[in-house]
């Protein structure tokens, strides 16, 4: 297998952009591609941003800068993703559209091309299948905010052969990322272990246990965790923590793992966070900051 130096990455949110900001830096060819050219322009903006401040903070020269973003191009054709030699799907954590877009995408690689999905929840092995190569077929599940996180989990399907794994532990590491290998199954390990945490913060908030700012002043101060786990969901999403509990609870059947009905409620209104401006805060206040909605 040639060593990987173009990459395509499908989905131009938030975690696309990261992945694709990240991988650009590290000194691959990147295709970014989305549906709409407009969530394409913002995740450039976002990128210039992001790099531009990491100039201003003395943290990256000018040069690597003009560098990284001369190595993305955008577009709203999956056709330029086939071609590249290690393709990245990051669209929403939904199993049908993710199926759907394996399934377009699939004729159009070339016979070489590793294919990933950044899925922080599903099945990789059933996500394989729709495809016409579960040996070259994986897990590269990243974190959020991507060019700080230094994590990468690596998730191999019941197919997945061991020269793909060996690859993208190499791409892992061309990123200067630390990789912790998961078996395939729901939520793998960090997601495991966080959502029930936030799932759980947010039974204690439905049951009257305290109030938002009492539970994640007490997470903070008591735990050291650095940001509440209220806080953290609306940073997630609380459409992305729904979506994950549901995976867990469907996945392995255990009641523990039961989405709080005040989480549901809150997707069900459309309060998903930061990203839809109210959560379990309200962020409309800009000079102030965030104000607790319960």
């Amino acid at each position: 297998m040639n060593e990987i130096q173009s990459v395509g990455v499908i989905g131009a949110g938030q975690m696309g952009a990261g992945i694709a900001q990240v991988f650009a830096q590290a000194g691959f060819d990147v295709h970014l591609s989305d549906l709409s050219e407009d969530r394409l322009a913002a995740a450039m903006q976002g990128i210039d941003r992001t790099l531009s401040r990491a100039v201003e903070r003395k943290g990256l020269e000018p040069e690597a800068r003009a560098d990284a973003l001369g190595r993305i191009r955008v577009g709203t054709s999956l056709d330029p993703v086939g071609a590249a030699s290690l393709v990245i799907e990051c669209a929403t954590e939904d199993e049908s559209v993710k199926r759907g877009i394996l399934r377009d995408l699939t004729p159009r690689l070339a016979p070489e091309t590793i294919l990933t999905t950044n899925t922080s929840s599903l099945s990789i092995t059933r996500l394989a299948s729709v495809t016409d190569r579960p040996d070259r077929f994986m897990g590269l599940h990243f974190m959020n905010p991507v060019p700080v996180m230094k994590l990468v989990e690596l998730i191999r399907g019941i197919a997945t052969d061991q020269q793909t794994f060996a690859a993208l532990e190499g791409v892992v590491a061309r990123l200067g990322k630390t990789a912790t290998v998961s078996e395939d199954y729901p939520a793998f390990i960090v997601n495991r272990v966080l959502v029930p945490m936030i799932n759980e913060a947010v039974y204690a908030l439905y049951e009257g246990v305290g109030g938002v700012k009492s539970i994640d002043a007490a997470m903070k101060l008591g735990a050291n965790h650095p940001m509440g786990p209220l806080e953290l969901g609306d940073f997630i999403g609380l459409d992305t923590c729904l979506a994950i509990m549901n995976v867990l609870y469907d996945g392995l059947g255990d009641p523990k793992y039961r989405p709080c009905p005040l989480l549901v409620k809150y997707v069900e209104a459309g309060w998903y966070g930061r990203k839809s401006g109210r959560g379990f805060y309200d962020y409309s206040d800009k000079e102030n900051g965030p104000v607790p909605t319960r």
